[in-house]
This record gives structure tokens, sequence and C-alpha cells, in this order.
């Protein structure tokens, strides 16, 4: 495929979760003939090594980062005279920003397509060995800035606890909170630690807002790297967790009123 073949326009195009095994052949062929190629490092990130393999598989790239997709009239100039690649790390429209994009390209008449890729977030349901079904509300952990630190995070948890649901907790991946420079992803260590931060902030509010029992008790499923070759799949207690060193990007799994399956498939999650 050439770059004749492709028609001007944004492509949003999906490259998988952490390795490029995952990215499709059309998403490929696509990246390939596009005029102009960009790796949007805002909302997820790629690991450095499968970044190097990147020039070789669509050709050049360059990367975008919050500033250039959030006010993307740059971007859409481009995209009106030629066409142009925004690859994203799992599926692109699972992030607002995206969603956001392709309302900008019908208001501003710039053809746009999107290109689906394997979702990291799907795969890490899959991964922890719990029913899809049951999962409640899918919640992101930001990192404090400053003074301030959001108790709603785990809010959403401890509702979908009460309801019987399971959490999908996505890590922050930028501690500036700006968007400017490459992401640093936060590790399990730090998550349990804002968690903890969360919930003695929630019990000074107020005895009628405060959780039944310490969160570093909680029964998780830690998933790091999904998607690449160093995935790895832990199960405990969040305090256990909060221990495991190593890995790239992590995502929390938090259980709630597990059945025998699931309370089997996650008693093998754990760390030996």
């Amino acid at each position: 495929m050439t770059t004749d073949d492709v028609a001007p326009g944004l492509w949003l195009i999906g490259i998988g979760p952490g390795d490029l095994g995952h990215m499709t052949e059309r998403a490929k062929r696509i990246a390939k003939g596009c005029s102009k190629r960009y790796l949007e490092g805002y909302t997820a990130v790629l690991p450095r090594d499968q970044e190097g393999l990147l020039e070789a598989e669509v050709g050049t790239w360059e990367r975008l980062m919050r500033p250039s997709v959030e006010d993307p009239r740059g971007l859409l100039d481009e995209a009106r005279e030629k066409s142009v690649a925004l690859m994203v790390v799992g599926d692109p429209m699972q992030a607002t920003t995206h969603i956001d994009l392709e309302a900008r390209c019908m208001e501003g008449g710039v053809s746009f397509e999107i290109v689906p890729g394997m979702s990291a977030t799907s795969l890490a349901v899959s991964l922890s060995g719990l029913q899809s079904y049951k999962f409640g509300r899918q919640v992101t952990l930001p990192y404090p800035y400053g003074e301030y630190l959001a108790t709603s995070p785990l809010e959403m948890i401890n509702s979908n606890r009460n309801n019987g649901l399971h959490t999908l907790v996505l890590l922050d991946l930028d501690p500036t909170g700006m968007g400017f420079d490459l992401p640093t992803p936060m590790s399990p260590e730090q998550a349990i630690s804002i968690l903890q931060s969360m919930s003695k902030r929630t019990q000074e509010e107020g005895p009628g807002e405060g959780l039944a029992s310490d969160v570093r008790e909680w029964e998780g499923i830690l998933l790091s790297d999904v998607g690449t070759s160093r995935q790895r799949v832990s199960s405990g207690s969040l305090g256990e967790l909060s221990a495991i060193e190593g890995g790239y990007v992590h995502t929390l799994v938090i259980p709630s009123n597990m059945s025998e399956n699931e309370k089997d498939a996650f008693c093998r999650r754990k760390e030996s």
C-alpha cells in the first residue's frame, strides 16, 4: 500500500497493547501508507524496545503529546490535505480525548477513520480470570497533585465492592498531570499508598463516609506489562501486591464477591 492508496484524512490507528505483534496487518498497511505518522504518547505508552521496532513496521514517525492532541488544529490542517496516521497504544476509541478528535474532525470537515486495535483493558479482564459481566465502573487512579488528593476513585471502587462488582483500576501515567513529557507509569507501591491516603482522607471526613476495612487487606490482582513478553499476573492482598517490584505499566483489579470458579482462578494467580 502506498501513500496514493490511503485517502486524505485523520486515521486513528490502534496498535494493540505493549507489543507490536498485536498490531493487525490492516493497521500496519494503513499506517505505512499514510503520508505522515504520529505516535500518541499521552493517553498510553509503548515500551521503549517496541518504539525502536515501530519504524521498521510502518516507517518514520513523530511523537505527539497532550498539547497537540487536545488542541489538534495543526493535526487537522495536515489531515485536510493528506493522509495522517495517529497511532495509539491499545484500542484508540477508549479514550475520551480521541472521541473528541472525531467530533472536531466532523466539525471541521476532515475525514476521520478508525482502525481498531486490541484493548489492554479487555485483555486485563480476561487475564484476571474473573467474569467480565461482573465488572462495575472502571476507575482511573491519579497521582496526587500538591495538596490535592481526589477521593472519588476509592469511592467508586467501594461502591462497586458494596454492589458485588469487580473493579478494573487503571494507574496514572504522568505524575505532573501536564502531558508534556514521556509518561512515568505509577508503580504498585505508589498505587496502594495512594489508595491508603484516599482511605484516610475519606475516614477523616466523617464516620458515615469511612471505609469498613484497611484497603491493604483487600484482595487484588496486579497485571503488569499486559500483552508483552514480560506479562505478569499476580494475586493477593493489596499489601502483598504493593511489594511486587519490576514491570513497567501496571493495572489493578479489585474483586468483590467472587464465585467458586473465580476464587480458584484467584488462587492460581498467587505468587509462589
